[in-house]
């Protein structure tokens, strides 16, 4: 059965059934989920392994490892529409959109972004350079992100740039006049470009396109204060100015007047198809229909002086710099070479000293035409032997150049301009690739290792390899990532998407827990992050400010900066394959990996929103869970399950169904002993060892008692009088536990399993037989526990709601523990809370009798 007729097989599922289904067979298909869950983030986590160019893939594998990922995550859908009664309808719709781009990008068609012709440059990101081609999106980065000064200006979408190809039966012509190529594609390839350049230079532009450059000269001019006289006209196309430079091979027009953009727009496109250009892209092993071009459109700067300068250079035996060149008058003639520069070399280290300098004659300089257009003039003589660089311009050039490196985690090959006021430009920005033989891990590196104080080094798993040095900021709330500094090393107890919001500016992550194939770490990945996760001991070892290095590759983190790694990392060669298949591979897990869902209480945690594979599979984790506790509360299926009543040396008067086995008899009793469901056993363990459950008689006012009553009365659910108040269903690592003790209400849900990635546990807590200001203080100490123990917690009231996931299993025992200790402690707390105080002294008593309880779960597991 194909795709479609599962699909639409599962649409036209009923929506009711008319029996309900045994809580056993939702179980399964829970169960099932987390399999595929846990299934899916490997497969993710294998293909985005691929891409860090250590292993030899081929299209098979890249087509089998799609069809598998389709096929787990349509059946993962599926798996939910049973839990959650056929309510799925727009996560399959999700699930067909991405399956289908897959698709297509499979077979050499793309799926352009939903967007307008133009897109001003102040709404551009690093991660839109499908929509605006990799030059722009790169300058989107620095302007809005990096607050860096960049012309202002707007980009053509590689959208509209298809709908002009399509337009103009541009594509096919091309496919035509490729077929007639030599086969050693010099013999005639500067008159198939010929034929190709003037197709493209004669055709028309449609009609939104036109108005959309129309409407961006309006909004620059009116941005500006005025008409920009004089605008640069300039190449982005997917891969440039990524791990493939393209470097001086597509054409820019500078100069142009504002009624020359659109001519000027089609001049860069049919630069694409110049000889050295094409060459460059099939040599470089380019297929025809990966030639997508965006062209942006930017305020030309009048230039007093211009260059460029790599952010790293190990020019010399001693001493490490930052390369700069530079000469009078605008970037071009720089870059191209056309005419002679001054170099300097200034030090990584503020204040940026020179170490060496070369100032060349500089006799002639490019400049801006009065009624537009470029060209060159003469240098006064004065001028011409001059440095055209003062110290306070190269101060201000290693400014950005660590800034623009320690952001891109790479060396970067800078093109900049500074106006007739001294204002610095940046112009473009792009890894700068080393040629070579790269750094060792011998001689200074090794010595400067052996000196360093480790502060921990072999725990935990490497998520991303790399080197990563800077401050510590510990991350425990919201509002630590709200504070999150640019440049900082994450530093956390647990793992969460919810640090997507800042890998952007981190440097680097540790975690205490977490695991290597959960959802962080696939955006970890997607980020080229340095992570480990699992260390056990970051935040115990490691404070906010404390500076480190973090060396991910051989898994050790030293204290402070051992800046030797820093210049291996710095001076190593990009590790990937230029090759079509690890193209494609990297435009795939662009559907399939990153992550837009993060916050599982955000209003936009909705299917719709579901734009890429992770996404669906997130949002299915979270619903799986929280199905599960629904169905338990309303005991959906249960009812006609066999309970048996549980002997208890505390009076629970708990009934427990066990999932895993037999009916065996309405009336059978069953022993503690007996239990094998290992989250419930943990937690009777906690709540007898800990001593915790008091019998002790404690006074209450009538008033308290009666609107308690009042409010408790219809607490219990129908069907409730079979199987006693108390309920427990479970299985050998499940355990849904519903009590009702006294006048509070406790649910328990819980999974705990060899799986790190499956482990979760909910707590929720309310009610009390007292007035409101006492419930609300008992809610609050519980609150302070749950956060002490690392649950996310939500407190409302008297009503205490605590998450906690991706735990090993000793560490979940130990929790289970605190939870079954809490029960018996909080059950006539509230009667003994008389201050507002008391929340805090009551949490420190509690944490230090639950302690000795806790640590038993992991020297005895």
């Amino acid at each position: 059965m194909g795709v479609f007729e599962r699909i639409g097989k599962a649409l036209h599922l009923p929506i009711r059934s008319k029996a309900p289904v045994p809580f056993v067979v939702l179980f399964k298909k829970f169960k099932s989920i987390l399999e595929r869950n846990n299934r899916i983030l490997t497969l993710m986590a294998d293909m985005g392994d691929k891409l860090g160019g250590e292993y030899v893939f081929d299209r098979r594998y890249i087509e089998s490892a799609c069809e598998e990922l389709a096929d787990q995550i349509f059946k993962l859908v599926s798996d939910l529409s049973i839990l959650n009664r056929c309510r799925n309808v727009p996560l399959f719709v999700a699930f067909e959109n991405v399956r289908q781009e897959i698709a297509d990008e499979l077979a050499g068609r793309h799926h352009f972004p939903d967007t307008p012709a133009t897109l001003p440059l102040s709404g551009l990101r690093g991660d839109m350079a499908e929509a605006a081609g990799g030059k722009f999106a790169m300058l989107g980065e620095l302007k809005n992100v990096l607050q860096l000064p960049v012309p202002d200006g707007f980009v053509v979408t590689t959208r509209a740039f298809a709908e002009f190809m399509e337009r103009n039966g541009l594509p096919d012509f091309i496919r035509e006049q490729t077929k007639l190529l030599d086969a050693d594609e010099e013999g005639n390839i500067r008159e198939v470009s010929r034929r190709v350049r003037e197709r493209i230079l004669a055709a028309s532009l449609p009609r939104s396109l036109g108005r959309g450059i129309a409407e961006s000269l309006e909004d620059l001019a009116r941005r500006g204060g005025r008409i920009p006289k004089s605008l640069a006209v300039r190449s982005s196309a997917w891969n440039e100015d990524g791990e493939t430079s393209f470097a001086g091979q597509y054409e820019s027009v500078i100069g142009v007047p504002p009624s020359g953009v659109a001519d000027a727009f089609k001049r860069v496109v049919a630069g694409a198809y110049s000889p050295e250009a094409w060459l460059y892209r099939r040599r470089r092993g380019f297929r025809e229909h990966e030639a997508v071009m965006a062209v942006g459109c930017q305020v030309m700067i009048d230039s007093k002086a211009s260059g460029g300068l790599y952010t790293y250079a190990p020019l010399t035996q001693k001493e490490e710099g930052i390369f700069v060149s530079a000469a009078w008058g605008l970037c071009a003639p720089v870059m191209s070479g056309e005419i002679e520069t001054d170099s300097y070399l200034i030090g990584r280290r503020a204040p940026f000293p020179m170490l060496s300098r070369e100032i060349a004659h500089k006799g002639s300089r490019m400049v801006l035409g009065s009624k537009g257009g470029t060209g060159f003039e003469d240098v006064p003589a004065l001028a011409a032997d001059a440095p055209c660089l003062t110290e306070a311009d190269l101060a201000l050039l290693g400014e950005v150049s660590l800034s623009l490196e320690k952001y891109f985690k790479r060396p970067q090959d800078v093109e900049w301009t500074l106006d007739a006021s001294d204002r610095l430009y940046v112009l473009q920005s792009r890894p700068l690739v080393f040629y070579g033989e790269p750094a060792r891990r011998t001689g200074a590196i090794d010595a400067a290792t052996s000196q360093a104080e480790i502060v921990f080094s072999g725990r935990g798993d490497v998520v991303q390899r790399g080197v990563a040095m800077g401050r510590v900021h510990v991350v425990r709330t919201d509002a630590d990532l709200a504070d999150f500094p640019f440049g900082a090393i994450l530093v956390a107890h647990h793992t969460s998407p919810r640090y997507s919001r800042v890998m952007a500016r981190a440097q680097g992550i540790l975690t205490d827990i977490g695991s290597p194939a959960g959802h962080m770490a696939a955006v970890a990945r997607e980020f080229r992050l340095p992570t480990v996760v699992g260390c056990g001991v970051a935040t115990e070892l490691l404070k906010t400010g404390d500076e480190i290095t973090v060396d991910a590759t051989q898994n050790v983190v030293y204290r402070g900066l051992v800046k030797e790694l820093r210049y291996f990392e710095l001076t190593e060669e990009t590790v990937y394959e230029d090759s079509y298949e690890y193209r494609l591979l990297r435009r795939l897990l662009k559907k399939i990996t990153p992550l837009n869902l993060v916050d599982p209480h955000s209003p936009s945690f909705t299917p719709s929103s579901c734009r890429t594979y992770h996404d669906i599979t997130r949002y299915i984790h979270e619903q799986a869970v929280a199905e599960l506790i629904e169905l338990s509360e309303d005991r959906r299926g249960i009812l006609d399950a066999t309970a048996r009543k549980l002997r208890s040396p505390l009076p629970l008067n708990l009934s427990v169904i066990d999932l895993d086995s037999e009916a065996t008899g309405d009336t059978e009793e069953l022993d503690i002993a007996g239990l094998h469901s290992l989250p419930l056993r943990e937690l009777l363990t906690g709540l007898i060892d800990s001593g915790m459950w008091s019998t002790d008689p404690v006074p209450v006012d009538m008033g308290s008692f009666m609107a308690s009553l009042t409010r408790t009365l219809g607490v219990s659910g129908p069907g409730s009088e079979k199987l006693g108040r108390n309920l427990a269903v479970v299985s050998s690592e499940y355990m849904n536990l519903n009590l009702h003790l006294g006048y509070h209400f406790v649910l328990v849900d819980a999974y705990v399993g060899d799986v790190i990635n499956d482990n979760a546990l909910y707590f929720r807590f309310l009610g009390g037989v007292t007035d409101f200001s006492r419930r609300a203080r008992r809610a609050g100490c519980i609150a302070k526990i749950l956060e002490r123990a690392d649950f996310r917690v939500e407190l409302h009231g008297d009503l205490v709601i605590g998450r906690l996931k991706k735990f090993d299993k000793d560490a979940m025992r130990a929790k289970l523990r605190l939870l079954g200790g809490l029960v018996g402690f909080t059950r006539q707390l509230d009667v003994r809370m008389a201050r507002d105080d008391d929340s805090h002294c009551f949490a420190e008593e509690f944490l230090a009798a639950i302690k000795p309880v806790m640590e038993d779960a992991h020297d005895n597991p």
